[in-house]
């Protein structure tokens, strides 16, 4: 079973940037497709980006321009670079494998203030 660990969030006025981090123990992870998801407060959690072992990149529309996935696979991380954070992407973000097969972290929290 991978444990994941995600950090890197906190408060960031709108327009602002932030990178969070998703740390994977395990060698499954080096074989999976990862996926950044995000819960708003009320909402479902929604896949927002996902990149491949070979480094192919999916994007929802909310985000695309402005949110970056990547991965090393050596060190088992995955990023999420985010520039021009809006209010409306203020939510706890998770990392998991795509499709979900792994326990859930606990998340971090990215408020973003207008």
């Amino acid at each position: 079973q991978v444990q994941l660990v995600e950090s890197g969030g906190g408060l960031v006025q709108s327009g602002g940037s932030l990178r969070v981090s998703c740390a994977a123990s395990g060698n499954a992870f080096v074989f999976k497709t990862m996926g950044w998801y995000r819960q708003a407060p009320g909402k479902q959690r929604d896949l927002i980006a996902r990149i491949t072992s070979g480094l192919i990149t999916v994007y929802a529309d909310s985000v695309k321009g402005r949110f970056t996935i990547s991965r090393d696979n050596a060190r088992k991380m995955v990023y999420l670079q985010m520039n021009n954070l809006k209010p409306e992407d203020s939510a706890v973000y998770y990392c998991n494998a795509f499709p979900v097969g792994w326990c859930w972290g606990q998340g971090t929290q990215v408020p973003v203030s207008s």
